[in-house]
């Protein structure tokens, strides 16, 4: 017979073993959750980047995941300030460098033309 718990079979099963279980369901719980909530925004960042700068969903989140390792600034949080940048917040300087940077390579584009629109300041132009 299989168990699906992850908790160790030598423990006794004088109610340690359910109280143990618990705390391990919950807190995996707790951070699937989060992992859902960070997916989450990776994936409006991404829609972000699709939207502005017209770059498929692979090349952006290359230009996301760059920009997290090029700033040393984990994913979840430079797609936190890229959502933020859509909704007018300004862009950190360190992103915004780096962001203009990823997309232009990503972008296909050699210069400094129409992928680097709007990144910096506070936020994407409107029209």
């Amino acid at each position: 017979m299989t168990t699906s718990s992850r908790v160790p079979r030598h423990l006794p099963d004088d109610g340690t073993r359910n109280a143990t279980a618990a705390a391990c369901l919950e807190q995996e719980n707790a951070q699937l959750r989060r992992a859902i909530g960070s997916h989450a925004r990776v994936d409006q960042a991404l829609g972000v980047l699709i939207l502005i700068h017209r770059i498929p969903p692979a090349a952006g989140f290359e230009v996301l995941r760059e920009v997290s390792q090029h700033t040393n600034i984990k994913l979840h949080t430079v797609a936190e300030a890229l959502i933020g940048w859509a909704l007018g917040q300004p862009l950190p300087e360190p992103v915004a460098q780096e962001l203009g940077k990823a997309v232009q390579r990503h972008s296909g584009q050699e210069d400094s033309g129409p992928a680097t629109v709007g990144i910096r300041g506070s936020g994407p132009a409107r029209g």
